[in-house]
């Protein structure tokens, strides 16, 4: 094991903080994050983060406080997430495919205090930022024309590059990043630094082939920072000292580029996205000798697909399966059990070093090897809760630190986790979680229609897609596109039903409650699981 990735090494980064300052001192020139033509190096990223905190600090952002990135993948979304976390404050991504109207819900709940605006996003940013109540500090990176906006190097200059001597403990919050739920609201979850870190110290010390990093490696950011994947990928690699090569968004010929051109050992796609890399002609020509493991999660990767990326990418390959809620991946399968033919390759995995995974029924009592129930899981890594939402925190996680992952799946006799449905509604379309409830209500206003309900059914490319079933006011005259229209106004494009069916009327239980599951049925019919 190299010096970096050991146990004794990172048992001193407790804190996003320790992570700069310890890199600094031990390997300042060699590169941290590269993003189109520019290179930071470890000593540049430690001085440019205390920069940032420095700034925030002066600008009256308090230890607690939340400071928000709206924007596309970018070298400072990381320099502000390290730098906020030196403050002793609190990073809150926000994606940029968003609907103007979602991200306003998301920055007035976390109450940012000052927002940072990233490439490519200024029509957006500036439709935003008018709805806001109120006015927080704007700060455009890299000449991003946003209405008032200060420039963040303009912000930067002059800032001290010393440390800002805030005491930031490990249990403090340093992440919050939001997912839907079943009502429609988002919820903003509350990361701390030890959930971010604790589980890295525990799988040093498992020593796992695949897991291991080293000074050379090179890793690809891709995957969007407004989500886990994009933003603890990012943060992953940082914390092993290997170099980053952030991508503003996914693109499948640009990948195949960076593999080739930056050498890339490592890196994490969801299927959706390894479909449409190695379906495209380029990928049986390039060399993959350098690429060491490919790392994949999200959602299910369909067998066939896997097998696929495997003859073509020649590299071992790692599932992972966890949540927003457990700071990433709780779950692993790993490149050892990839083998054609084998059963294994329909599992989730096995637990991560330090988790622990029960299934139990609908009374709470623990299921026996191969019964179907509801996973439940406990660990360091679970969140420290929903901001602002004790109740929901309550239902989520009991008061013996087991969490509700709202999936339905099975452990078989040997510790593998298998999904097999979800007892939540939820849709994961290209590895973008979808509440059905949220597409219902951006459909409900519209004048002709009486009720709608919304489900995900499989979809060869993205997992699952988007069914909108819907029923209409007597004598209304309305097809698809104009529903499609008018929901477009209210949520981001990939949330938009991508079908519509018309009916007479809902399945509904006793209580009057539409049964999703009864619409579900006929598109599921025949498939041994029933998430895609």
């Amino acid at each position: 094991m190299n010096a970096i990735a050991s146990p004794t090494y990172l048992d001193s980064m407790t804190t996003l903080a320790e992570i700069a300052r310890l890199h600094a001192q031990h390997r300042p020139h060699d590169v941290a994050l590269s993003f189109d033509v520019r290179e930071t190096t470890y000593g540049q990223f430690d001085a440019r983060t205390n920069q940032v905190a420095n700034a925030l600090i002066g600008a009256g952002v308090a230890p607690g406080q939340r400071v928000a990135y709206l924007g596309k993948n970018c070298d400072r979304y990381f320099e502000v997430l390290f730098g906020a976390a030196k403050a002793g404050a609190v990073t809150t991504p926000v994606g940029w495919r968003l609907a103007p109207a979602e991200a306003v819900l998301i920055l007035e709940d976390c109450d940012a205090s000052v927002i940072f605006v990233g490439p490519d996003v200024a029509d957006q940013a500036n439709a935003v930022l008018e709805r806001i109540a109120g006015r927080p500090l704007v700060i455009a990176i890299d000449d991003v024309p946003v209405n008032g906006a200060t420039r963040f190097d303009s912000w930067l200059s002059g800032v001290s590059v010393e440390s800002p001597g805030v005491a930031v403990a490990p249990s403090d919050v340093v992440l919050q990043l939001y997912t839907s739920g079943t009502t429609g609201r988002p919820k903003g979850v509350m990361l701390t630094h030890d959930n971010l870190l604790s589980k890295q110290r525990y799988a040093a010390r498992a020593e796992m082939g695949w897991y291991q990093w080293s000074a050379d490696d090179v890793s690809l950011v891709a995957m969007p920072v407004g989500h886990a994947a994009g933003s603890l990928w990012g943060m992953l690699g940082l914390l092993f000292g290997a170099k980053g090569i952030v991508v503003r968004e996914f693109d499948p010929l640009k990948v195949l580029d960076f593999v080739e051109r930056e050498r890339i050992s490592k890196m994490f796609m969801v299927p959706s996205a390894l479909q449409i890399v190695v379906r495209q002609p380029r990928s049986r020509e390039v060399d993959y000798r350098r690429l060491k493991c490919i790392v994949y999660g999200a959602s299910p990767m369909p067998v066939d697909l896997l097998r696929e990326c495997m003859d073509v990418f020649g590299c071992g390959f790692c599932q992972q399966y966890g949540m927003t809620e457990t700071s990433g991946v709780i779950v692993y399968l790993p490149p050892a059990d990839h083998q054609p033919g084998s059963k294994r390759l329909r599992a989730a995995g096995i637990p991560m070093p330090g988790v622990e995974i029960r299934i139990v029924d609908e009374t709470g009592a623990a299921q026996p090897p191969n019964a179907v129930g509801e996973v439940m899981v406990r660990s360091s890594s679970n969140m420290a809760g929903y901001w602002r939402m004790p109740e929901a925190t309550q239902a989520t996680i009991d008061s013996e630190g087991w969490l509700r992952t709202g999936d339905a799946g099975y452990l078989d006799e040997d510790g593998y986790l298998y999904i097999h449905d979800r007892v939540k509604d939820m849709i994961i379309s290209g590895a973008e979680n979808i509440y059905p409830t949220e597409v219902e209500n951006a459909i409900y206003g519209h004048p002709g229609v009486a009720e709608v309900a919304v489900i995900g059914v499989p979809d060869p490319k993205w997992g699952e897609a988007v069914k909108a079933v819907v029923v209409l006011k007597p004598g209304a005259r309305v097809d698809a596109a104009d529903i499609v229209s008018f929901a477009r106004e209210r949520i981001a494009a990939y949330k938009l039903p991508k079908s519509i069916d018309f009916v007479e009327s809902l399945p509904r239980n006793a209580s009057g409650k539409v049964v999703r599951r009864t619409l579900r049925e006929p598109y599921w019919a025949g498939l041994e699981r029933q998430v895609n």
